[in-house]
């Protein structure tokens, strides 16, 4: 068995973790999350680590160990990940558990046998069940059964805070783990196919506008409640605990508020400038009926999102608007 090296900020579990001067590799910084883990972070006193998968892929363990190795960091804030939403999860479920699984069972390792000194695992609000009570809470994690349109994701990202927990009480690593809402913002997947709800409607409506259509078709009801995020403001919370959490259970990250899905396109209609109507098809599903995250812990930890939704909204439409060339190709 490989033994660790001692971390050169190795500390008692519990204690804060000054960034100051630090090395903290943001694994996945072209993503959603990571590129707004690597904005935030050019706030801090610390260097900002970066490697693209043209240069090394996380699926390879001997790769990672070896870039793990070769620049020490102290820190990993582990954004890479496989993701998408119902249509992508339905028909890539193979592709969306083993990646999953491979990338952060690669990265947790190679951090521990490097002495890593803080880990931060990212992983998502499916990983609560299907029918669980609202809000959802830290604890109801393994309570009941998983939706099944992304229960392999979910699968791969409990696995992750478990192991998380594992290197933590075996090895007193400080690893810990952040659930994050529903996100949205600046770089998102726009994709029909494989985006989240949020950015694959306003590109719908988007298109819809441009295109002169007067209604725009949308999977389900309309009727599930949905809880989102602004990407920057997740950053923000991730930053916050880095710094100053450290325990053995994860912890939610939400915004505290939700929102219909049809009432959700119809914010989006108003920031894009769209006047036509919404038709849903209820054949397609639903999802999840309800995920309101509860963020309490987190609130009393001190920290709270600041951007409302439709403010993000419009940013998100800035950044779509600014990009939609290149998005195109």
């Amino acid at each position: 068995m490989t033994e660790p090296r001692p971390a050169p900020t190795s500390r008692p579990l519990g204690q804060p973790f000054d960034l100051t001067g630090k090395r903290v590799w943001v694994a996945g910084h072209r993503g959603l999350v990571g590129g707004a883990v690597v904005r935030r972070l050019a706030r801090e006193d610390c260097a900002v680590l970066c490697v693209g998968r043209e240069d090394l892929d996380l699926t390879r363990q001997q790769a990672v160990e070896a870039w793990m190795e070769a620049n020490r960091p102290d820190a990993v804030v582990m954004a890479a990940a496989l993701v998408g939403g119902i249509k992508a999860n339905d028909r890539r479920s193979a592709e969306f558990i083993h990646q999953n699984l491979a990338v952060q069972t690669n990265i947790i390792h190679a951090a521990w046998q490097a002495g890593v000194g803080k880990v931060l695992f990212l992983g998502s609000s499916c990983i609560y069940p299907r029918d669980v009570a609202q809000p959802m809470r830290e604890d109801a994690l393994l309570s009941g059964p998983l939706e099944p349109t992304n229960q392999w994701y979910a699968i791969a990202k409990i696995a992750g805070i478990r192991m998380a927990q594992a290197y933590r009480r075996q090895y007193g690593c400080d690893y810990i783990s952040a659930m994050p809402t529903n996100l949205y913002g600046p770089g998102d997947n726009f994709d029909l196919d494989g985006g989240h709800v949020l950015p694959a409607l306003l590109r719908k409506i988007h298109e819809a506008k441009v295109e002169g259509r007067g209604e725009v078709v949308l999977w389900g009801s309309g009727a599930p409640l949905r809880e989102f995020l602004y990407v920057d403001d997740l950053a923000d919370a991730l930053v916050f605990l880095l710094k100053a959490y450290s325990a053995d259970d994860h912890i939610n990250v939400g915004s505290g508020e939700e929102i219909t899905i049809k009432a959700l396109a119809e914010t989006i209609a108003g920031v894009v400038g769209y006047e036509g109507r919404f038709v849903f098809d209820t054949t397609m599903p639903d999802g999840t009926p309800r995920k309101l995250m509860d963020s309490g812990r987190l609130a009393a930890l001190g920290w709270r999102p600041a951007t409302d939704l439709r403010s993000g909204i419009a940013a998100t439409y800035r950044w779509f608007l600014d990009n939609a060339e290149r998005l195109r190709q």
